[in-house]
């Protein structure tokens, strides 16, 4: 069974971030033996006066394979988990979806599509979940997290939105490497150029600082740009921060 487990508004200021906890939820459920779990990735959401955040609105979610009898155990392990670790004065919600019982996958995604828009309610997110068959719940606070959740665990499910959590750390020579190498770190799935081409296995492509991928077609994808002062036969190059802002 795969599944698809998003947490949202578990920090504040002082303490360590969502993304963190997410790390930390993935490791657990392959250390207790319950299932492989997959890369973390943020998704952002609406930034609005009206909406209550610690410093960006996002949501961070994972999937995993697991066994379908340890979805309760998953979930019971998720809610304790939160329970004890989230922040003072944060909002958590949890969200795990069950992808293959899952009632309207399209309608999962349009409400995380909805999220990055629009201020969105508590009973909305409720009501969405209990249509769907979802595990909707807040951990403390005004549990306002469970939006956040629901519609973080939507986006994920799209494939085409957020970047993975962490920077890509991989060893190169000089600074670059080719797209085979790439390729064959856990975490990245691809290598393509800004305008949706997929690079060739024997491409170079230099690094540059805090390297991300982002999530596309359901897949870790590296996006890269045409080199700046390629005289040294390396063409492409990886994105900036400000590139991927929009992921």
């Amino acid at each position: 069974m795969r599944i698809l487990l998003c947490i949202d508004d578990t920090d504040n200021l002082e303490s360590r971030g969502t993304g963190s906890l997410a790390s930390e939820l993935a490791r657990d459920l392959e250390e207790k033996g319950w299932g492989k779990s997959r890369f973390v990735t943020r998704h952002q959401l609406l930034m609005h006066p009206d909406i209550p955040y610690t410093s960006h609105n996002s949501a961070m979610c994972f999937a995993a394979d697991i066994d379908a009898a340890s979805l309760e155990s998953i979930i019971g392990h998720a809610t304790m988990f939160l329970g004890r670790e989230s922040a003072a004065g944060s909002d958590p919600g949890l969200c795990v979806v069950a992808v293959d019982r899952l009632r309207s996958p399209e309608t999962l995604i349009a409400f995380g599509h909805r999220a990055k828009k629009f201020v969105l309610a508590k009973p909305d997110a409720y009501a969405l979940a209990n249509q769907l068959g979802i595990h909707l719940s807040e951990h403390g606070g005004s549990g306002q997290g469970v939006i956040g959740a629901l519609a973080g665990a939507g986006l994920r499910l799209s494939g085409n939105d957020g970047r993975l959590k962490g920077h890509l750390t991989m060893g190169t020579k000089n600074g670059a490497a080719v797209v085979a190498e790439i390729c064959a770190h856990d975490d990245v799935d691809e290598v393509r150029s800004l305008g949706g081409v997929a690079l060739k296995d024997w491409e170079l492509v230099r690094f540059g600082e805090k390297v991300k991928t982002v999530l596309l077609g359901g897949k870790s994808v590296l996006l890269v740009v045409p080199a700046t002062g390629a005289a040294d036969g390396i063409a492409w190059q990886t994105c900036s921060k400000q590139q991927l802002r929009s992921y």
